[in-house]
């Protein structure tokens, strides 16, 4: 009886905690995702300081111009592919975590509004709003995510397609069904004032699916657009 007792009250515990460790583990990862992309958002203001303000060049994907690929301890701008890697993201064959392969993962997408790389930075009406990177998932009932850079050489990253994303829409990966945390309902972005913030993925409130102005979101169309 007292054998029962006490396992009962250990899956009363188990029960308890378990929601607990949970939460704790995602706002974990919340916040290693909010990290990755200040870093991120740091190495493009020191890359736009370099190029008169310029939010990177068209030839050649946006990683390529913070990452070398070729000599990575001595990258320009960012020191660690990883950086571009979300704690959301789980890479595993063909896609992987290291810096010098192929198929080496991207999860965040520069803004993929035509015009935005190669854009003056003095051109985005409302840098308070607008976002500029932000993880870019692929689609499906799970956080997903697609993205990838070659890595093999700086010639072949700067050859390989851009990782970009423009509300629900990602490139490559197709359209996603929500954010990437608190079940879902929540995802982290960067805006053009250089803050990352913790957004709702859509609602009555501002969110980051919004595209057009609604009475609760009236900066909505400057969100995804300069």
């Amino acid at each position: 009886m007292e054998f029962l007792v006490v396992v009962a009250a250990i899956g009363i515990l188990a029960a308890l905690l378990v929601p607990a460790l949970t939460r704790a583990l995602e706002s974990a990862k919340a916040t290693k995702d909010m990290s990755n992309l200040r870093q991120i958002g740091a190495a493009t203001q020191m890359y736009m300081n370099d190029n008169n303000g310029v939010l990177f060049s068209t030839t050649g994907s946006w990683m390529s111009q913070l990452y070398n690929a070729d000599n990575p301890a001595a990258s320009k701008y960012i020191s660690s592919w990883n950086i571009f890697v979300s704690p959301f993201d789980h890479p595993v064959s063909p896609r992987t975590a290291s810096s010098n392969s192929a198929t080496s993962a991207v999860s965040y997408g520069i803004n993929g509004t035509a015009g935005v790389v190669g854009m003056s930075a003095d051109r985005i009406s409302k840098p308070t709003v607008f976002i500029v990177f932000a993880p870019a998932q692929a689609s499906g009932a799970t956080v997903t995510f697609q993205g990838i850079g070659n890595t093999t050489s700086q010639a072949n990253l700067a050859a390989s397609a851009n990782v970009k994303l423009v509300a629900a829409t990602s490139t490559p990966g197709g359209a996603a069904i929500g954010g990437t945390q608190n079940n879902r309902a929540k995802i982290n972005a960067m805006c053009a004032d250089w803050h990352v913030e913790t957004m709702p993925w859509s609602g009555t409130g501002p969110a980051f699916t919004h595209t057009i102005p609604t009475g609760s979101d009236q900066d909505a169309t400057f969100r995804w657009s300069p």
